[in-house]
């Protein structure tokens, strides 16, 4: 998907992408939304928060935050 206006899969690049949205946005529920709208899915899972691709769900990975 895209971070930083590129299309990727690494996920260091799409954890470096989402700390970085997270750091902008005010409380969670708008970083979600805000990722969705760049087409990934987030879930708070044991451990971290569950990365998905959007309109798939397939999952890319767990980052810990």
């Amino acid at each position: 998907m895209f971070a930083e206006n590129k299309l990727t899969e690494d996920m260091n690049d799409v954890r470096d992408f989402l700390i970085n949205e997270r750091a902008k946005s005010l409380t969670e529920a708008e970083w979600r939304f805000r990722m969705r709208g760049y087409g990934y899915n987030l879930r708070r899972v044991e451990g971290g928060v569950e990365v998905a691709r959007l309109p798939q769900k397939s999952v890319l990975g767990t980052i810990e935050l």
